[in-house]
């Protein structure tokens, strides 16, 4: 243990400080709420009850789903750009340079490596506007341009920051507007982000691919999207946050900073949902968040009910009262750490093996057809279990399937937390007995004649 943990702690330290790994972190859940607000629109466009269309309709009329749809589609379609807003503000933050201006020069700068678009057409073939148009495509703005957007949003704002700890800055007199000031100052940084993408943009003109975009989609992303859509690659991730947790650091914070693909590849999954397109994804964040842990890390919603029901100790089934609740809603800090789970090498087997089981058997599920796959739609991760598993995918045998891993999940803890219980059980007994002898007051042994 103190091996590993030598080796583990430092590892996610460097992970966990290091700058443009929380930039870009961060610049993920800044666009969060959004695509669960879009994803909350196209879900009522398309609620996963029988006739909920044609009852709809009735009162608002046909075309009514194309109302919600509009406020999904400026989220899910603009992944890209939300990302190189969101990670450049982040990573300006995380530079310490003007956070506002690190944002505006990510976006120019992706804007710039665009390609662009001079024929419009209809979905029927009709072209609509040729030649003096020019505009920009869903397609690059969407997930496919979240890879680029993250490059630059990286790389620019560390060279706009560079520039402004270089001193290369206009300096205005004092006296002139705050405002005023910073603007100016960020004129030349600005100027280097914008000319280096200028200059990436003119050197893949001369190459095969045309667009930067289309190198770093055809070189990096679609490479790691089939790597990340892997029973292997999400069975590493899988383990390593809950083998993380172990050691009390929390796993997801550390490996979502290196394994962020899941991301495209839920968009990816929702724009074809909303296409109407056959699903082409199984490793989305919801079928990680929804099928593999429930009540949180290593699963221990699972737990947390043995507790309540079958064990005996005082010291356990109190903390199952009190966690019973968060448990539901994903939330199990107070198993975490006050079980313990950190450093508890009875609870760590099942802790790891129960997480690791969920993903496996939901994944061959879904690809046998015994559940959907998960439709994208970006549900908050509190969501209960049942609920969470037939929004997902908008099927009744997900929820079933959930309770089917929630059973099987408390057979694979039982015995160890029996064993803890009856560990508990004998430390309280002691202490019970300890605390009797120290009340009870003999006089058996007392000796006056000294006296």
């Amino acid at each position: 243990m103190d091996k590993l943990e030598k080796i583990l702690m430092p590892m996610a330290d460097v992970l966990t400080k290091n700058r443009v790994l929380i930039a870009i972190r961060d610049g993920f859940l800044i666009s969060t709420p959004l695509l669960i607000v879009g994803s909350i629109f196209l879900l009522i466009a398309n609620f996963p009850i029988p006739g909920w269309d044609a009852a709809v309709s009735s009162v608002l009329g046909t075309g009514w789903t194309d109302w919600f749809k509009a406020v999904s589609r400026a989220s899910f379609n603009c992944t890209g750009l939300l990302t190189a807003l969101g990670t450049g503000y982040a990573m300006a933050r995380e530079f310490k340079a003007d956070k506002i201006q690190g944002a505006a020069v990510a976006l120019v700068s992706y804007f710039i490596l665009m390609p662009t678009i001079h024929t419009a057409v209809r979905d029927s073939g009709e072209v609509v506007k040729d030649a003096v148009f020019a505009g920009l495509d869903f397609d690059y703005v969407g997930p496919n341009g979240i890879f680029m957007a993250l490059i630059c949003a990286t790389l620019g704002v560390w060279l706009f920051a560079f520039a402004y700890k270089k001193g290369w800055t206009i300096k205005m007199p004092k006296g002139v507007p705050p405002a005023v000031a910073d603007s100016f100052a960020a004129l030349v940084p600005s100027a280097l982000v914008m000319g280096a993408a200028f200059l990436v943009r003119i050197g893949f003109s001369f190459t095969e691919f045309g667009y930067f975009q289309d190198f770093v989609v055809a070189i990096l992303q679609t490479p790691l999207e089939g790597l990340g859509d892997t029973l292997g690659a999400n069975a590493l991730y899988s383990f390593m946050c809950t083998f993380f947790w172990f050691f009390g650091i929390n796993g997801p914070a550390v490996c979502n900073s290196v394994f962020f693909i899941g991301n495209v590849l839920t968009a990816k999954q929702l724009i074809a949902f909303e296409a109407g397109k056959a699903l082409p994804y199984i490793f989305t964040n919801p079928f990680s968040n929804f099928f593999c842990n429930f009540g949180g890390g290593g699963s221990t919603l699972s737990l947390v009910i043995l507790m309540v029901t079958v064990c005996k100790s005082e010291r356990i089934k109190q903390l199952g009262k009190l966690s019973i609740v968060p448990g539901f809603f994903g939330i199990n800090e107070p198993i975490i750490f006050g079980l313990p789970v950190v450093l508890n090498p009875v609870i760590a087997i099942p802790f790891i093996l129960v997480p690791m089981m969920n993903l496996i058997l939901s994944y061959f599920a879904t690809l046998w057809g015994i559940i959907p796959r998960t439709t994208g739609v970006n549900l908050p991760w509190t969501t209960p279990i049942g609920f969470s598993g037939w929004l997902a995918t908008g099927s009744w045998r997900a929820s079933v399937w959930q309770i089917f891993l929630l059973v099987l999940g408390m057979m694979i803890y039982y015995p160890f937390i029996k064993t803890l219980d009856k560990k508990y059980l004998a430390e309280e007994a002691a202490a019970a007995n300890e605390s009797s002898e120290e009340d009870d007051i003999s006089f058996d042994d007392l000796d006056l004649d000294n006296l």
